[in-house]
């Protein structure tokens, strides 16, 4: 009885999360890093932007959203929080600090294809 509840309540929970916007389990795309230019600036949800910081822009997802970054070239993998707003006209998947760019090994090339996962819905 108790293994069908959680049962159910992992797959409310999962068709939940399919109608929320911008919560998809997984996404494709461009990441790139942040300018030096924003440094010790404010980000959409307030914070102070700091470059050896562990977070990122996304156009959709909440502010505080944990996402799983991996790098497709390398398979190397960093998790980000969303605490920053792209503009919407921005083909980017995601900008992420160059902390975190560093560690999924594209800090130098500049942009990397990769795959987003929400590890906090």
């Amino acid at each position: 009885m108790k293994k069908s509840i959680n049962t159910l309540i992992v797959t409310a929970l999962a068709a939940y999360l399919v109608f929320i916007p911008g919560l998809a389990s997984a996404e494709t795309g461009i990441a790139v890093h942040y300018s030096d230019k924003f440094q010790g600036k404010k980000t959409a949800n307030n914070e102070i932007f700091d470059q050896s910081g562990l977070t990122a822009a996304h156009k959709k997802l909440p502010y505080g959203t944990h996402v799983k970054v991996t790098n497709l070239q390398n398979n190397q993998s960093v998790v980000v929080k969303i605490n920053d707003r792209m503009r919407t006209r921005n083909r980017n998947l995601i900008d992420v600090t160059k902390r975190a760019a560093e560690e999924l090994g594209f800090l130098k090339k500049g942009r990397a294809r990769v795959s987003l996962e929400v590890v906090n819905p």
